[in-house]
Order: structure tokens, then C-alpha cells, then sequence
């Protein structure tokens, strides 16, 4: 990953599965909007590189669930209790899961959103856009607007 600018959103993707990775950089590739993404194979990498961010941490965490070794929830779990302050990083749950007790244990463990994964590369491209536009500095969770659709 190149250099991040000041002015461009940095975001961080943990998912075990190469395909789903790329077609999130092409997606965001796609909506020409000045952010970065970094990509983690695993809980255990993205906790790694989080812990070792001297400059610059992500503004977004987008974290799928069923990943070996460390998963989701336990990437969550340590992200909100860490020691390093990870209070304004925000977790978006993206996961082909629907079921209402991931999306339940999501919103107890402190993510933002949940996110289903849409099944075509537009839908995710609008998802994003949806994500990416939120106003963060005002944003308040609200278990009813949890679900991303």
C-alpha cells in the first residue's frame, strides 16, 4: 500500500478470503473517493498491524467473521477492550452471515454496523458509497439502524 495523504480516509479489510479482499479494493477502486485500504488475511494479522500503527490508524475496520485463528468476534472483542486507544476506530461486521445471533453478539461486543456481503460487485460498490458517506463526527449506534441492507 502506498503512502496515506492526510486528506484520504484509511481503512483496514481482515478477510481470510483473497477474492473477497480484491473485490473490496476494486470496489473502492471504483468509487474513485480518496481512501486507502489495507488488507489483513486474518484476525491475527490485522491485530498485529494495529498494535504496531506508530502514525496512523484506521478510521474504519471492516472485519468478516469466520476467519481461522482469531475471528471476527474475538478481532472485536480486543479491539474495544485494548489497551491502546482504539475508541474512535469504527468496526463495520461484514459477513455473509445473517444470522440474528452474530448480528446480536456484533452490536454487545461494540461494532458500528453489521453488514451483510451484497451479492454483486454493484451492491457492494453502494454499500461502501453508504458507509464511506456516513457522518462519523455525529454518528451515533442505534441498534435499529445496525442492519446494513
Amino acid at each position: 500500500m502506498s503512502r496515506i495523504n492526510s486528506h484520504q480516509k484509511f481503512v483496514f479489510v481482515a478477510d481470510d478470503d483473497e477474492d473477497d479482499r480484491l473485490l473490496f479494493l476494486d470496489a473502492v477502486t471504483d468509487l474513485d473517493m480518496p481512501i486507502a485500504v489495507k488488507l489483513a488475511e486474518d484476525g491475527q494479522q490485522l491485530l498485529d498491524e494495529l498494535n504496531t500503527a506508530l502514525i496512523q490508524l484506521p478510521e474504519i475496520i471492516f472485519l468478516d467473521i469466520n476467519m481461522p485463528g482469531k475471528n471476527g468476534f474475538d478481532c472485536l472483542k480486543e479491539i474495544r477492550t485494548a489497551q491502546k486507544n482504539f475508541h474512535d476506530v469504527r468496526v463495520v461486521m461484514l459477513s455473509t452471515s445473517s444470522s440474528p445471533l452474530n448480528i446480536d453478539l456484533s452490536y454487545q461486543l461494540g461494532a458500528d454496523f453489521y453488514a451483510i456481503k451484497p451479492g454483486s460487485f454493484e451492491d457492494l460498490k453502494n454499500l461502501l458509497r453508504k458507509i464511506f458517506e456516513i457522518d462519523w463526527i455525529n454518528f451515533k449506534k442505534d441498534e435499529k439502524k445496525f442492519l446494513l441492507a
